[in-house]
Protein backbone atom coordinates (compact mmCIF):
# COMPACT_ATOMS: atom_id res chain seq x y z
CA UNK A 1 0.00 0.00 0.00
CA UNK A 2 1.41 3.20 -0.84
CA UNK A 3 2.04 5.41 1.81
CA UNK A 4 -0.53 8.55 2.41
CA UNK A 5 0.73 11.57 0.18
CA UNK A 6 1.40 14.86 2.14
CA UNK A 7 -0.89 17.71 1.55
CA UNK A 8 0.90 21.00 0.42
CA UNK A 9 -0.03 24.28 -0.30
CA UNK A 10 -0.77 25.10 -4.00
CA UNK A 11 1.90 26.87 -5.84
CA UNK A 12 0.39 30.15 -6.26
CA UNK A 13 2.68 32.54 -8.81
CA UNK A 14 3.95 35.67 -6.92
CA UNK A 15 2.16 38.20 -8.80
CA UNK A 16 -0.92 36.67 -7.75
CA UNK A 17 -0.35 36.47 -4.09
CA UNK A 18 -2.44 38.86 -2.20
CA UNK A 19 -0.37 42.02 -0.77
CA UNK A 20 0.43 42.26 3.25
CA UNK A 21 -1.19 45.71 3.37
CA UNK A 22 -3.28 47.65 0.98
CA UNK A 23 -0.79 50.53 1.78
CA UNK A 24 2.94 50.68 -0.33
CA UNK A 25 6.25 51.49 0.64
CA UNK A 26 6.48 55.32 -0.15
CA UNK A 27 9.20 56.12 1.51
CA UNK A 28 11.30 57.08 -1.47
CA UNK A 29 8.64 59.07 -3.03
CA UNK A 30 8.32 61.14 0.30
CA UNK A 31 11.96 62.47 0.14
CA UNK A 32 10.71 64.28 -3.23
CA UNK A 33 9.45 68.00 -2.65
CA UNK A 34 7.33 67.72 -5.54
CA UNK A 35 5.62 64.28 -4.44
CA UNK A 36 4.95 66.07 -1.10
CA UNK A 37 3.81 69.67 -3.07
CA UNK A 38 1.74 67.66 -5.02
CA UNK A 39 -0.21 65.06 -2.69
CA UNK A 40 -0.78 68.69 -0.38
CA UNK A 41 -2.56 70.26 -3.40
CA UNK A 42 -4.37 67.09 -4.23
CA UNK A 43 -6.28 67.54 -0.60
CA UNK A 44 -6.52 71.67 -1.31
CA UNK A 45 -7.62 70.90 -4.06
CA UNK A 46 -10.59 68.92 -4.06
CA UNK A 47 -11.44 70.76 -0.90
CA UNK A 48 -11.54 73.96 -2.95
CA UNK A 49 -13.35 72.72 -5.43
CA UNK A 50 -16.37 71.47 -3.24
CA UNK A 51 -16.45 74.56 -1.91
CA UNK A 52 -16.01 77.05 -4.95
CA UNK A 53 -18.92 74.97 -6.57
CA UNK A 54 -21.62 76.93 -5.53
CA UNK A 55 -19.80 80.13 -7.35
CA UNK A 56 -19.75 78.65 -9.94
CA UNK A 57 -15.65 79.32 -10.25
CA UNK A 58 -12.74 76.59 -10.52
CA UNK A 59 -9.23 77.82 -9.75
CA UNK A 60 -7.97 80.06 -12.79
CA UNK A 61 -11.13 81.69 -12.35
CA UNK A 62 -11.00 82.66 -8.80
CA UNK A 63 -7.22 83.27 -9.23
CA UNK A 64 -7.96 86.14 -12.14
CA UNK A 65 -10.92 86.98 -9.68
CA UNK A 66 -8.81 88.17 -6.56
CA UNK A 67 -6.11 89.85 -9.06
CA UNK A 68 -8.57 91.99 -10.36
CA UNK A 69 -10.05 92.75 -7.44
CA UNK A 70 -6.73 93.87 -5.52
CA UNK A 71 -5.25 95.37 -9.02
CA UNK A 72 -8.31 96.83 -10.84
CA UNK A 73 -7.03 97.80 -14.37
CA UNK A 74 -4.80 94.86 -15.05
CA UNK A 75 -4.10 93.55 -18.58
CA UNK A 76 -4.67 90.72 -20.01
CA UNK A 77 -0.99 90.41 -20.76
CA UNK A 78 -0.47 91.09 -16.80
CA UNK A 79 -2.97 88.16 -15.46
CA UNK A 80 -1.66 85.99 -17.96
CA UNK A 81 2.10 86.57 -16.61
CA UNK A 82 1.32 86.72 -13.04
CA UNK A 83 -0.24 82.79 -13.05
CA UNK A 84 1.56 81.44 -15.91
CA UNK A 85 -1.81 81.30 -18.13
CA UNK A 86 -1.48 81.25 -22.09
CA UNK A 87 -3.52 83.74 -23.77
CA UNK A 88 -5.87 82.05 -25.74
CA UNK A 89 -7.03 80.02 -22.57
CA UNK A 90 -7.48 83.57 -20.57
CA UNK A 91 -9.21 84.72 -23.28
CA UNK A 92 -11.88 81.99 -23.24
CA UNK A 93 -12.02 82.64 -19.59
CA UNK A 94 -12.54 86.23 -19.50
CA UNK A 95 -15.24 85.76 -21.97
CA UNK A 96 -17.17 83.63 -19.81
CA UNK A 97 -16.73 86.29 -16.55
CA UNK A 98 -17.42 88.39 -19.37
CA UNK A 99 -21.20 86.49 -19.85
CA UNK A 100 -21.52 86.55 -16.42
CA UNK A 101 -21.17 90.20 -15.57
CA UNK A 102 -18.41 89.76 -13.48
CA UNK A 103 -15.91 92.12 -15.11
CA UNK A 104 -15.79 94.43 -17.92
CA UNK A 105 -13.38 96.17 -20.19
CA UNK A 106 -12.32 99.78 -20.30
CA UNK A 107 -9.29 101.27 -21.87
CA UNK A 108 -6.47 101.58 -20.02
CA UNK A 109 -4.79 105.13 -18.70
CA UNK A 110 -1.59 104.80 -19.57
CA UNK A 111 -1.83 102.36 -22.61
CA UNK A 112 -3.67 103.52 -25.32
CA UNK A 113 -3.48 100.13 -27.14
CA UNK A 114 -4.17 98.34 -23.69
CA UNK A 115 -7.55 97.36 -22.16
CA UNK A 116 -7.46 97.50 -18.69
CA UNK A 117 -9.55 94.68 -17.00
CA UNK A 118 -11.99 96.08 -13.78
CA UNK A 119 -14.80 93.77 -11.85
CA UNK A 120 -18.48 94.89 -11.98
CA UNK A 121 -20.66 95.21 -8.64
CA UNK A 122 -21.64 91.68 -8.72
CA UNK A 123 -17.64 90.67 -9.67
CA UNK A 124 -16.64 92.68 -6.69
CA UNK A 125 -19.15 90.38 -4.16
CA UNK A 126 -18.54 87.23 -5.48
CA UNK A 127 -15.33 87.65 -5.22
CA UNK A 128 -15.22 88.75 -1.55
CA UNK A 129 -17.42 85.93 -0.70
CA UNK A 130 -15.25 83.53 -2.60
CA UNK A 131 -12.29 85.08 -0.64
CA UNK A 132 -13.51 84.29 2.80
CA UNK A 133 -14.68 80.95 1.72
CA UNK A 134 -11.14 80.33 0.22
CA UNK A 135 -9.69 81.69 3.93
CA UNK A 136 -11.68 79.33 5.66
CA UNK A 137 -10.78 76.08 3.19
CA UNK A 138 -7.00 76.82 3.85
CA UNK A 139 -7.71 77.26 7.19
CA UNK A 140 -9.28 73.42 7.47
CA UNK A 141 -7.13 71.86 5.07
CA UNK A 142 -4.04 73.06 6.87
CA UNK A 143 -5.41 72.66 10.27
CA UNK A 144 -2.94 70.08 11.57
CA UNK A 145 -0.27 72.81 11.67
CA UNK A 146 0.53 75.74 13.62
CA UNK A 147 0.03 79.27 12.18
CA UNK A 148 3.59 79.17 12.57
CA UNK A 149 4.04 76.56 10.17
CA UNK A 150 1.94 77.55 7.66
CA UNK A 151 3.85 80.58 7.41
CA UNK A 152 6.90 78.95 7.21
CA UNK A 153 5.46 76.36 4.71
CA UNK A 154 4.02 79.35 2.85
CA UNK A 155 7.40 80.80 2.48
CA UNK A 156 9.08 77.77 1.48
CA UNK A 157 7.26 76.79 -1.37
CA UNK A 158 7.79 80.24 -2.61
CA UNK A 159 11.49 80.12 -2.15
CA UNK A 160 10.86 77.51 -5.00
CA UNK A 161 8.65 79.15 -7.79
CA UNK A 162 9.01 83.09 -6.88
CA UNK A 163 11.97 84.86 -8.87
CA UNK A 164 14.99 85.69 -6.19
CA UNK A 165 15.30 89.42 -5.30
Amino acid sequence: MPAPRKKTAPVVPHHAQAPRSDRLDTRVLETFVGYNARRAWLVVTQVFAERMAAYGLKQADFSVLSLLAHNPGATSRQLCATLDILPPNLVSLIAAMDSRGLIERRPHPHDGRAIGLHLTPAGEELIREAERTVTQLEADASARLTARERETLIRLLQKIYLPQS
